[in-house]
Formats: structure tokens, sequence, C-alpha cells
């Protein structure tokens, strides 16, 4: 028996505005990310959830909040979901990334397999912490339908666990913006379908930060530029 497993980025918070690195700090929610939130809540009124687990940084656990809103489930905190921690990197404006940082900056963009942050995580350890927590969820709820709560690069890491690629592929998995959900039916010996993938189509262009940036574009990515 199968079950159909539901990624949803957390709503905009302080340091997406900011377009600093924000890590495992706590950010709080901006009041457009209170309006996104708003937005999810509705989307997800009329799915069937059976379980909502939740990354426990305040971001995230807001956004479970939203999704939970109409089902009235226990959120079910795994430190696990949590996103990459960026060690000396927190806090640190992007614009000034490639300058402080160009090795790390230039493999962030363009290798991310590679990447380490220092003093914190690599991106193997994420793609590793990310694959075993949801291996946990799925095996725990079969036949269920679950709602996962989580972080911009962690939910990048999942995505490509669950298309089935390795580690090295990850480039290949564009970024998410907040509140976007990806829907992936999963059955026992057959590949992951994926029903939606990093949708965002609750959120208006004037709500969504990403359509005002243009840094995650795939030829900015290429010249490493972050503004």
């Amino acid at each position: 028996m199968g079950m159909t497993l539901l990624l949803v980025r957390h709503c905009e918070a302080e340091g997406n505005v900011k377009r600093v690195f924000q890590g495992w700090t706590d950010s709080d929610v901006t009041e457009n990310g209170r309006r996104q939130l708003e937005l999810l809540a509705e989307r997800c009124r009329d799915i069937p959830l059976d379980a909502v687990y939740s990354s426990p940084l305040k971001r995230a656990m807001e956004t479970a909040k939203a999704v939970n809103r109409y089902h009235h489930l226990p959120i079910i905190t795994d430190q696990r979901l949590k996103e990459i921690h960026i060690g000396e990197l927190e806090g640190i404006r992007f614009a000034d990334f490639p300058m402080e940082y160009p090795l790390e900056a230039q493999n962030w963009s363009n290798a991310p397999h590679l990447f380490q942050a220092p003093g914190g995580e690599s991106m193997a350890q994420v793609f590793a912490r990310m694959r075993e927590a949801l291996t946990e969820i799925i095996e725990k709820n079969e036949g269920k339908t679950v709602a996962v709560c989580s972080h911009g690069c962690a939910i990048r890491n999942a995505l490509c666990w669950l298309k089935g690629w390795p580690l090295e592929q990850i480039h290949e998995v564009e970024w998410c913006s907040n509140t976007a959900i990806s829907m992936v039916k999963l059955e026992p010996g057959k590949p992951a379908q994926f029903v939606l993938e990093n949708d965002c189509t609750h959120i208006p262009a004037d709500m969504n930060v990403m359509s005002l940036q243009s840094w995650w574009k795939k030829e900015n990515r290429e010249k490493n530029r972050f503004d």
C-alpha cells in the first residue's frame, strides 16, 4: 500500500526579505508571510490529511499550523527537517557571499553537492538526514496522506532523493517559493509520482518573493550572482 506525501516550504520570513542566510536562525514571519499562510490554509482545507510533521523552527511551525488549520491534527516536530546548518554564514548577506566565501559561493550555486558550510553542515549531511527522516515518516504512514513542513534547501534535498537521483544531481532540482507545495504519491517498488512540484499557485505574484528576485534563475546561478 502506498501513501501521499506533501512537502511544504515555510512562509516568508525576515531572512527571505533581507536576503541573508537564515539557516538555523529562528527568523520571525513577515506580515506578507502571514498573508501567505491565510491562502495556504485555504489551499489545504480540502486535502484529506492524516498527519502533519514540521521542522521545529518558527517559520516552519507557523506554516504547519496553517496547513493544519482545518484538520486539527497533532503537529509532530522533527529536528531532521530543519534547514541546513550554515555555520559561519548565519546572517551573512547573500550579496556579500561570493566576495567573502568565493569557493563556498561557487559550490552553492553550481556544484551544491560539494557545498560545505564553514562551521556547519555539508549538503551531503542534509541529504542524509532528510532521507532518514522521510523514510521513517513514509514507513509509519502507509496508506495515509501526510504533510511535511520544512525549508528551501532541505526540501531541495528531499525532492532530489524522492526522484531517485543521487546528491550529485541536486543542481537539477529547482528552488521553491515560500509556501510552495510538492505532492508525491509513493507506492512500494514504483518510482515516485509527482502530482505537484513546487506549486505556489495559491500565492499571487505580488506576494511571492521569488518572483521579485532573480538569483535562483539558472543563468544567474551560472554567473554566481546573488543580487
